[in-house]
């Protein structure tokens, strides 16, 4: 008997009440041409950062303006197989040895990591959390030394809030793509497929996307 696949939405929706990056604007989405008000159609004007909800980061985000943009990022890279791996770190970090202690497949390319962050999106906590869970320096550079071409995380950054330059410089150095603000909440570990389209800004540090995982069919 044949399964279908399924489609899992791993993107955060983009509204006024998600947590934004603290100093970073908040999210606004203003209707500026209204049909009930005599329009010919509705239009609504947004105003955020490039790192808002789901999104990837590019190189120049850590590495300086000589450093490629989000339109430079390898698509086949953000297509394709996934691993879902669930961790509970004992510890305010995602170390090292807690991805060695997770048995990832050696030849794993895109890796998501599926923690106690993914709580606060099923929850829709509206609130910036500084204590989420990401990856040490020392975990960045066993990302890297894996092969691994893409990390994502179930929180807005990559790396912890009291120290975000280690980790990106690390992953962003080796052409890994950051993949944030996944929402895994619903997504059990095991294999995938990934689909992550950002949106093409030519030069930005980052840009939103939509990413979906698909589970693959079965015979």
């Amino acid at each position: 008997m044949n399964q279908k696949s399924h489609i899992y939405d791993i993107s955060l929706p983009i509204t006024p009440q998600l947590p934004t990056w603290p100093g970073d604007p908040r999210i606004e989405l203003h209707r500026i041409s209204k049909m009930a008000e005599g329009a010919d159609a509705n239009v609504t004007h947004i105003s955020a950062t490039v790192h808002i909800g789901t999104h990837v980061d590019a190189p120049c985000h850590f590495l300086g303006d000589e450093a490629t943009g989000v339109e430079s990022l390898d698509l086949s890279v953000l297509t394709g197989p996934a691993r879902v791996v669930e961790l509970h770190p004992a510890g305010d970090a995602i170390s090292a040895d807690d991805l060695r202690a997770a048995d990832i497949p050696s030849g794993t390319t895109r890796l998501l990591l599926k923690t106690p962050n993914s709580a606060l999106w099923a929850r829709r906590e509206a609130a910036f959390h500084e204590d989420f869970l990401a990856l040490d320096a020392d975990a960045a550079q066993w990302v890297v030394d894996q092969g691994i071409r893409l990390v994502g995380v179930d929180y807005l950054s990559v790396a912890p809030f009291r120290d975000p330059i280690p980790t990106h410089r690390i992953l962003l150095q080796a052409g890994v793509i950051p993949l944030e603000g996944l929402n895994l909440a619903a997504v059990s570990p095991g294999e995938y497929l990934l689909y992550c389209l950002p949106l093409n800004i030519p030069g930005s540090d980052g840009a939103p996307a939509r990413a979906i995982l698909i589970t693959p069919s079965e015979a």
